[in-house]
């Protein structure tokens, strides 16, 4: 399989599940689960680690990331400027995952670029751009998404964006049902949906005894970066840059 159609099979594959973690985040928006939290990672909500999303450890932090932190945001700040007209990053290829679900921020992905970006790195040149949905119907620039292949190391990480300014996250351990069953995604337990990102299934187990699809990490490994804030750091007691 070709990474084009890799990275096409992931977004067929996670669209069903996310599309049902929305409309359960929603209505139970006061849950303090963070499972439930984990299915509104990947769309600009909190990040904290949870069965199905796994988080890169801080490293202690020194006067070199600093100074590579901030180039990275003088980049990217120069690179999206063209992009506060989110016209303008429609008729470049970007494309809106999920417009019709109602969220906090929305991601304007250009595949292209995406599978671009998990071999190099240009701090210019993100995959995603964030925005924020106005009363008017348009979007506001709010920030941006790396990613990087989901066999990425470390250190392969940190070469990119410095773990000691934020914290690298991907999607795993998601429990599908078989193609064959496409009506079980409406499946909850306790009124939180049974699979996908935000998923009740959490162990092997229990993917086997649902008889349901094990898929080990679907996209590659991912970054937000804030317009106003840098770098994203979730962890406990920690700080944005």
């Amino acid at each position: 399989m070709s990474i084009r159609s890799a990275v096409v099979l992931g977004v067929l594959t996670l669209i069903p599940a996310l599309a049902c973690a929305q409309s359960h985040e929603h209505a139970h928006a006061s849950d303090a689960d963070p499972t439930s939290a984990g299915g509104a990672a990947a769309m600009g909500g909190p990040i904290v680690q949870t069965p199905h999303l796994k988080l890169t450890a801080m490293r202690a932090p020194d006067a070199r990331d600093s100074a590579r932190g901030a180039e990275i945001l003088r980049g990217l700040r120069e690179g999206i400027e063209p992009y506060r007209d989110y016209r303008k990053a429609i008729a470049d290829g970007y494309r809106i995952f999920l417009p019709n679900l109602p969220m906090k921020v929305y991601h304007f992905t250009n595949y292209g670029r995406a599978i671009w970006e998990g071999r190099s790195f240009d701090a210019r040149k993100p995959s995603s751009l964030l925005y924020e949905r106005r009363p008017d119907g348009g979007y506001t620039l709010v920030g941006a998404m790396y990613v990087a292949r989901k066999d990425a190391t470390p250190d392969e990480l940190n070469a990119r964006v410095p773990l000691s300014l934020a914290q690298w996250h991907a999607h795993v351990n998601i429990w599908a049902p078989r193609a064959r069953d496409p009506q079980r995604w409406r499946e909850t337990v306790n009124g939180q949906m049974k699979f996908g990102p935000a998923g009740a299934i959490s162990t092997k187990a229990e993917c086997e005894r649902e008889n349901a699809r094990f898929i080990p990490q679907v996209f590659g490994w991912m970054v937000h970066v804030s317009l106003d804030e840098g770098f994203e750091a979730q962890h406990a007691g920690g700080h944005k840059h």
